[in-house]
């Protein structure tokens, strides 16, 4: 894999100060932010300087029940083209859900959602992303996320269903350790034991991001500088292997220039941490192995020396001194097997680990549709773990976003919480992309917003829910304010057509008198 070094995030916000700053080998860019034939000037000059772009999708939903869209892998490929990248990246998440495959209303989520850990996921995801790798030119990496709510009658650790997703596909793997921090907080999940069943040697990068905790739940803002447990997290992966590239990410909330440098050096300093504790375990490894020799006794012959034992001459364990436990001593990097010391073929070796991870218990509701039949049956159809995995995707999104029943197994809790995020992330978003709004409607926006949210899923794109909730608004005649209304309608008329509103000089003439008998 390619050597990236350390990176960080490019965003319109911060493109001049990426540009001048000191120690940036590469930066990664949101595909859907980027269009082939107008790169904004501060990646052609990024480029021109020789640093690495990467183009790092998040609408692609590899994790969702249909297969990838033409149209998406086909931007996604020009992309990486337009920006000479070495690969490009997306995540391991569901978007969308719902339509023909399940003949339920089509729903977008408009946010990464986390998919269930279970074979039949498994199958859908590795199917989704070998049709990814074909259609893309340059080598493909997906990333773990971050997840408030956990599916029920999962499978799998995470960390062997990336194992088993990398082993079968060869797709790289993008190891967002803050995302790790996230889980640990959010799903019990231990960090290290993830870490320790990856492959590491699949790793194309690692992001860092920082966050918040509420109420005992840890939100991936990528809002604040990342906390000390996300820099340790790294630190621990470093101490496995030295990652071929490390970047930070900040997408809101951008502080002064110097602060992100700051944020940069405890990631590259977190990085040497674990480096030299990689280099005193494989010391130590040496060590172990040299010991392990046989040696020549007095009558010539050689006596090979007992597990743990002191070479000749020096005492065995000093008084007082506590004996290392396997368990804490670093893997040898590389290692693609570590939990199983002895060979044969990956499903025996894992085969054991998958059941020991699966929970028992009732086999109805959204546990039953993403976990079917107890164990590892010997054929599923691909076709039929779609249409299962589907119907579960389906009716977990509807709680979230139209408001229908939590289904049977999940948190209700948790559900409601990523239902308030997904609605506030939106209302975000949609001031982001129509900025107008906000602007028109003044204190009122976020509350107008948030009300429309709970009744009108999204069924499109952020632009197309701009376009619906003025609409909304419009047909129950608000905002109240007249002058506020006519202009919102015109913000409408000017932007819901096919095609952008002639800017021809009668043309013109013509709105502007429309404008005024509008007011009178």
């Amino acid at each position: 894999m390619e050597r990236l070094g350390t990176g960080i995030g490019w965003r319109p916000e911060i493109a001049d100060a990426v540009e001048r700053m000191p120690g940036i080998d590469w930066v990664e860019a949101v595909a859907e932010n980027v269009c082939p034939g107008h790169l904004p000037d501060s990646l052609r000059r990024l480029r021109e300087r020789g640093i690495t772009v990467v183009p790092h999708g998040v609408s692609l939903g590899l994790g969702g029940a249909d297969r990838p869209d033409e149209g998406r892998l086909t931007a996604l490929a020009e992309r990486a083209e337009a920006l000479g990248s070495p690969l490009v990246t997306e995540h391991i998440a569901f978007v969308r859900a719902g339509g023909a495959l399940t003949a339920t209303p089509h729903l977008e989520a408009g946010h990464l959602l986390p998919v269930p850990r279970t074979r039949d996921a498994l199958e859908v995801l590795c199917e989704n992303v070998r049709i990814a790798q074909e259609a893309l030119p340059v080598p493909l990496a997906v990333e773990n996320i971050a997840a408030l709510i956990s599916w029920p009658g999962e499978e799998m650790t995470e960390g062997q269903f990336l194992y088993e997703l990398a082993d079968r596909t060869g797709v790289r793997l993008l190891i967002d350790v803050a995302n790790l921090h996230t889980n640990h907080v959010n799903r019990a999940e231990d960090p290290a034991k993830a870490l320790a069943e990856l492959p590491l040697e699949a790793i194309a990068y690692v992001h860092v991001a920082g966050g918040f905790e509420r109420d005992g739940v840890w939100h991936d803002s990528h809002a604040h500088p990342a906390p000390r447990p996300v820099l340790d997290i790294l630190t621990d992966l470093a101490s496995r292997v030295s990652p071929p590239g490390v970047l930070l990410e900040r997408d809101e909330n951008f502080p002064e220039p110097a602060e992100l440098e700051a944020e940069l050096a405890s990631i590259r300093r977190a990085v040497e941490a674990g480096a030299v504790e990689r280099v005193k375990a494989e010391v130590r490894a040496a060590g172990h192995a040299v010991a392990a020799r046989p040696r020549a006794t007095p009558g010539g012959r050689s006596e090979a020396r007992r597990p743990g034992a002191a070479p000749a001459g020096r005492s065995e364990v000093r008084a007082g001194t506590p004996a290392r436990s396997d368990a804490a001593t670093p893997r040898a990097v590389g290692t693609l097997t570590p939990d199983v010391p002895d060979a044969g073929s990956l499903d025996e070796q894992r085969e054991p680990l998958v059941a020991a991870a699966t929970p028992q218990g009732h086999e109805t509701g959204a546990a039953g549709a993403t976990r079917g039949a107890t164990g590892r049956p010997e054929h599923r159809g691909a076709d039929e773990a779609r249409q299962r995995l589907g119907l579960a995707q389906a009716a977990l999104l509807s709680a979230l976003v139209a408001g229908t029943p939590v289904p049977e197994g999940f948190d209700r809790a948790r559900v409601g919480v990523q239902a308030r995020a997904l609605a506030a992330k939106r209302a975000d978003v949609v001031a982001k992309v129509a900025p107008e709004l906000p602007e028109i409607l003044g204190a009122e926006y976020r509350t107008a917003f948030l009300g429309y949210a709970q009744a009108q899923p999204m069924t499109g794109g952020y632009r197309r829910d701009a376009l619906t909730f003025a609409e909304h608004l419009l047909s129950a005649g608000r905002p109240g304010d007249a002058a506020a209304r006519r202009e919102l309608r015109e913000w409408w008329l000017e932007r819901s057509g096919p095609a952008p509103r002639s800017r021809r000089p009668v043309h013109r003439l013509a709105r502007a008198t429309r404008k005024v008998l509008l007011r009178r």
